[in-house]
């Protein structure tokens, strides 16, 4: 805003001043001091670089300054897995390797559109879809074929109609509509969030006002599953907690619970009267079967739990920038479930009305056409694929280069898109500044963004890093 100073004649100084200079246009013809238009006094002023005009007989100056209404706002800190993106374009050197953001990448390194995603969406030209809204909920036909193939078409919980799924901003949007349901309707409820975890989960929960705690999860000592641990927690918990829980291909560690941990899991959530809160972000994308990434979450509806879970297809489908996912809850009957889709599309309405059409139609077709899901699911287990050959010749370089004896073996044991290398924020930052390796500083790699000609140099790197940085 505009702060307007009549100081007296004696106080003007003969030198022009630049506050006046640089804010002289800025002044609006509207304000008026001592009656007087201040498009008035420009054509009134001096020499000396003021701004004069008359005002009951006496001369008077007009100081203008500018002061901002959101000088009170702060830089906020970078994101720390988007701002590695950034220092990697700014990056000239020919060998920088970019594995910081999870997003498939062809053996080029280059990104990748499935072919079945461009058969949808040539089927979408030939038909001459439009643009029209979509009701809040989303497409019907994409949150019936996503609620089938995270449940499987034959689920009772599906025919039953306990299932409420609501198409969500992939899986972040779909996480904060459930946080924000979480806030509404659970005050004082906790969510327990593994450690470490997808670095966006914390923010969410901050951002709705829902109270988060930590149980153990990664195991430094032998880069594996901290399951004691992570159980002690669970149990330790205020019951009817939320325990968040990552459906497959855990985030970032790449560590999931084995067949009979996960049952073990489900035994102490229903012990404590917990909800578990499942983040489905790789189905398919992880061991390459639809129905085995999503064994987990099933396992738990079996049992008759309701459950929460978030969906995305940003990986599995290749859709990153469409932003499409779901949020399900699948309840304990049909009325419950009724109300409580009507009330996710109530916090929905507000917060962005409704989702955006292109990707879901995209998803309703591939999922929902018998010949192109089988192509994309051949497509799913050649990106899968290369991730394992890529992991596997990982393993081979460092196990080749490495004299030091050290067991490289828990890379072969992880799973997904990531592998978690027990690497420390100083060792990370070896690697990008002495190497050119850009990943995020709790020591993830991301082996999508990774070819197999790259594979003996990230060896390098890492054995460098680890055995040379403290």
């Amino acid at each position: 805003m505009m702060a307007l100073t009549t100081v007296p004649l004696n106080f003007v100084s003969s030198t022009t001043s630049p506050v006046i200079q640089e804010n002289r246009k800025a002044i609006s013809s509207k304000l008026k001091v001592g009656g007087s238009n201040v498009r008035h006094m420009f054509q009134n002023e001096k020499s000396n670089g003021f701004l004069n005009t008359k005002s009951c007989g006496r001369i008077a100056m007009v100081v203008a300054v500018n002061a901002s209404r959101f000088e009170g706002v702060s830089m906020a800190p970078p994101d720390p897995i988007l701002g590695v993106s950034e220092a990697f374009r700014a990056d000239k050197c020919d060998l920088k390797l970019n594995l910081g953001v999870g997003a498939y990448r062809t053996e080029e390194l280059q990104p990748y559109v499935l072919n079945v995603v461009k058969k949808a969406e040539n089927l979408m030209l030939q038909r001459g879809e439009n643009k029209e809204y979509l009701p809040i909920e989303g497409l019907a036909a994409f949150n019936k074929v996503t609620a089938e193939l995270l449940l499987g078409a034959d689920n009772p919980a599906i025919h039953q109609g306990r299932v409420a799924t609501v198409q969500g901003l992939s899986g972040t949007g779909s996480l904060r509509l459930a946080a924000a349901l979480i806030e509404r309707y659970f005050p004082g409820a906790k969510v327990l969030i593994s450690s470490p975890t997808w670095g966006n989960h914390k923010n969410i929960f901050n951002d709705a006002r829902v109270p988060w705690s930590e149980y153990r999860y990664y195991d430094p000592k032998t880069v594996g599953l901290d399951f004691d641990g992570m159980i002690s927690d669970i149990k330790a918990a205020p019951e009817g907690s939320f325990i968040l829980l990552h459906g497959c291909a855990h985030n970032p560690t790449g560590i999931d619970p084995t067949p009979a941990q996960w049952e073990k899991i489900a035994d102490v959530i229903q012990e404590k009267n917990h909800i578990p809160f499942f983040d489905v972000a790789y189905q398919g994308f992880a061991s390459g079967s639809l129905d085995e990434d999503a064994s987990s979450v099933r396992l738990f509806v079996a049992r008759g739990m309701e459950v929460l879970v978030a969906q995305s297809y940003s990986k599995n489908l290749g859709l990153y920038s469409e932003r499409i996912g779901a949020m399900n809850v699948i309840c304990s009957s049909s009325d419950v479930a009724v109300r409580v889709k009507s009330q996710l599309k109530r916090i929905a309405r507000p917060m962005y009305s409704n989702p955006p059409i292109h990707g879901a139609k995209i998803v309703a077709n591939v999922v929902g056409d018998p010949t192109l899901f089988n192509e994309w699911k051949e497509e799913m287990e050649l990106m899968a694929g290369r991730i394992k050959t890529v992991r596997q010749k990982l393993f081979d370089s460092l196990s080749a280069k490495d004299k030091s004896g050290k067991d490289w073996s828990f890379i072969l044991k992880q799973i997904g898109m990531f592998s978690f290398t027990g690497l420390n924020k100083a060792q990370s930052d070896n690697m990008t500044d002495k190497w050119h390796v850009y990943m995020t500083k709790d020591g993830r790699i991301s082996l999508a963004g990774l070819s197999l000609a790259k594979c003996e140099y990230l060896a390098d790197a890492i054995i460098d890093s680890y055995h040379n940085v403290k």
